[in-house]
């Protein structure tokens, strides 16, 4: 069992940035993959960016290039450049045991993800 707490989240103007943090506590081996989610009334849930253990990273097209994941161990980081009121919407951590892969980068999709964060608010406004 895993606990994900997400924080970092909050109002930026568009342009800006933000980092969000997950802490994950409890069994190590289920947060072996971390990945990043959010979830919007316009969107619904959109998959972000995944990393493995190993520090292997993958991205939805949408956000390469202005959003990068890393991690420390059982934390994972989502730094957030450039953003705009699209990007607004509810972040969520997520893990499981493995991390699944296409074209040797992890994906960021919810089906491979066991185990989810309550999630924090960022708002972009323009």
């Amino acid at each position: 069992q895993v606990h994900l707490e997400e924080s970092g989240g909050g109002s930026v103007q568009t342009g800006g940035s933000l980092t969000l943090t997950c802490v994950a506590t409890g069994s190590p081996v289920s947060s072996y993959c971390l990945g990043w989610f959010r979830q919007s009334p316009q969107k619904g849930r959109e998959g972000l960016a995944a990393i493995s253990r190993d520090g292997r990273a993958g991205y939805a097209p949408s956000v390469m290039g202005r959003f990068t994941i890393s991690r420390d161990n059982a934390k994972a980081y989502l730094h957030m450049n450039n953003l705009g009121p699209d990007d607004t919407a509810i972040y969520y951590c997520a893990s499981n045991q493995v991390c699944h892969y296409r074209n040797d980068a992890p994906r960021a999709s919810d089906y491979f993800f066991s185990y989810w964060g309550q999630g924090t608010q960022v708002n972009v406004s323009s």
